[in-house]
């Protein structure tokens, strides 16, 4: 599975999110790649999933064929864990 944390620039907040997201793959045993990037190179690079703010969901959504999903706190890894279980009982079903 191949994972994408994105920001607008690609740095500082999607390496942060990135952490978070390495974090709840790897206290849920999947495997899985996460990369961190900028929105203009997640909207050309295919993913599995990929999660961003708020702000960026509706452009990324309109640009990639997999699901998005919203974080608002990038550190907050509950928050994330239960974005990553949204993705996969979504996939699943």
């Amino acid at each position: 599975m191949k994972i994408l944390a994105v920001c607008g620039f690609g740095v500082g907040s999607s390496m942060v999110l990135k952490m978070s997201i390495d974090k709840v793959v790897k206290e849920m045993g999947l495997k899985a790649t996460v990369e961190n990037t900028d929105l203009s190179t997640a909207k050309a690079t295919p993913a599995d999933v990929y999660f961003t703010s708020n702000e960026l969901l509706s452009e990324l959504k309109s640009s990639v064929k997999s699901p998005v999903y919203p974080i608002k706190k990038y550190m907050d890894v509950a928050e994330v864990r239960s974005q990553m279980e949204n993705y996969l009982s979504e996939r699943e079903g």
